[in-house]
């Protein structure tokens, strides 16, 4: 049995949660997918010792309780999670959250596509990459 690919989508829009979980489950069965729907509940998930592993976080900033840019900032400075890959998936293409975002290491910065089609194409496409080149944690 192939192991589990734990892709973490922290997202607080339902409609893009919707949208995203959609596109990711045709990836197969050993991918595993979770969601936080504000920024304190992945800190919670992702800096949880006893939970297994993520291997991908997809990652909107603008969230409620901590910001997007404030769990990148967490998960970075942690070195049980700072090689997690984070993906910022965000609706805005703001010059200050892209440059936050790479100050910080993210390992991409995407605006979320306004058609329903195209968001689901683009999600699709970083659901394979990542999963393809088979990220797993140290």
């Amino acid at each position: 049995m192939a192991s589990s690919f734990r892709i973490l989508l922290v997202e607080d829009n339902a409609d893009d949660e919707h949208l995203t979980l959609r596109a990711l489950r045709n990836l197969g069965d050993e991918v595993e997918l979770e969601v936080a729907r504000d920024g304190q509940l992945a800190l919670d998930r992702i800096l949880n010792p006893s939970a297994p592993l993520i291997n991908l976080i997809l990652l909107d900033l603008h969230l409620p309780k901590v910001s997007g840019i404030e769990v990148l900032n967490a998960v970075r400075s942690d070195t049980a999670t700072s090689e997690i890959p984070v993906v910022v998936l965000t609706s805005f293409e703001e010059p200050d959250d892209i440059k936050a975002s790479y100050q910080r290491h993210a390992n991409s910065y995407i605006k979320k596509p306004v058609s329903r089609e195209e968001f689901a194409s683009v999600v699709q496409k970083l659901g394979i990459y990542w999963h393809d080149i088979k990220v797993k944690p140290v």
